[in-house]
């Protein structure tokens, strides 16, 4: 990535332009000090005590040069739903788990990333950061660079990554509009399992949703927001409204009509880690789901 310093910033430390125009953090900037070529100016490898003057060009290099991890590049059905040299969303679809496992080896949206990336002939380090359960679709956000990645990790934990989900609900719920506030914490004996608490209660965390009823007929549409990322949330939420989402067979019931939970992941809003543009990106509803709509 590079800066050509204006004005603006002539005058400045370049370890406070790294750190305050860059938005890196302190591990990230440590990395680049380690690197013979991770931080230039003008094309020559500089402290970061240089003084910075108008024109200056500030390189700062944190390309992969190999694969940190193992994934078996497999060539598996995926859909770009956007890319620049920064970041990718994919649209992934049901039944894929997000990372390997045992019982997972080369099915996942990693071994798909691996293969999309080893096609263009670029190290790949996969490198999620938005996650969604093997059987939800819908959107996921990726970071190319370990920059990005730092940046967009720190967006999501200060909750500035909007994610609205949609769902078929199996029942009906009492207001077509809310905000649902509890705390939510993993249930005694299961490392799967979470449950539903009144806020505050022990070893639970807060959890918050907004929702939104689309549609109402056999089953419930709905829009959802979950201000916080809490593992399960939407399920255990609407569980807890008595109405699970359809086909969730850990906090409701099997459904004849979806072999999985009809959860969605609908559209993302972030600021881009690198332009600073606000970007809004939508998948619309799988064929499954779009399906049990139009009967």
């Amino acid at each position: 990535m590079q800066y050509r310093i204006d004005a603006q910033d002539d005058g400045m430390l370049l370890r406070a332009f790294i750190r305050q125009r860059a938005r890196l953090s302190s591990a990230l900037l440590a990395s680049l000090k380690r690197r013979e070529d991770g931080i230039q100016v003008n094309g020559e490898r500089v402290t970061v005590r240089r003084i910075l003057h108008t024109g200056d060009l500030v390189t700062l290099n944190f390309e992969d040069t190999h694969e940190a991890e193992k994934v078996t590049p497999v060539d598996l059905p995926i859909s770009v739903v956007y890319e620049d040299d920064d970041i990718l969303v994919v649209n992934k679809p049901p039944f894929m788990p997000t990372h390997p496992s045992f019982r997972h080896p080369d099915d996942t949206l990693a071994n798909a990333v691996a293969y999309y990336f080893a096609r263009q002939n670029r190290p790949f380090v996969f490198r999620p950061i938005s996650r969604l359960d093997r059987n939800t679709s819908g959107l996921v956000l990726l970071a190319k660079d370990r920059v990005a990645a730092g940046i967009l990790a720190c967006a999501m934990r200060r909750g500035e990554i909007k994610k609205t989900y949609q769902a078929l609900l199996d029942g009906r719920l009492s207001k077509h509009a809310g905000r649902l506030i509890t705390g939510i914490r993993r249930a005694p004996d299961t490392i799967i399992v979470r449950e539903v608490t009144p806020p505050g209660a022990d070893g639970s965390d807060i959890a918050v949703t907004d929702y939104r009823v689309e549609k109402e007929g056999s089953y419930t549409l709905v829009t959802a927001s979950p201000l916080t990322g809490r593992t399960h949330q939407l399920r255990l939420h609407f569980a807890y409204l008595g109405a699970p989402i359809l086909g969730d067979d850990l906090y409701g019931r099997e459904s004849a009509d979806i072999p999985r939970q009809a959860l969605h992941a609908a559209c993302l809003t972030f600021t881009h880690p690198k332009s600073g543009e606000v970007l809004t990106l939508r998948a619309p509803l799988p064929a499954d789901i779009a399906d049990l709509l139009d009967s």
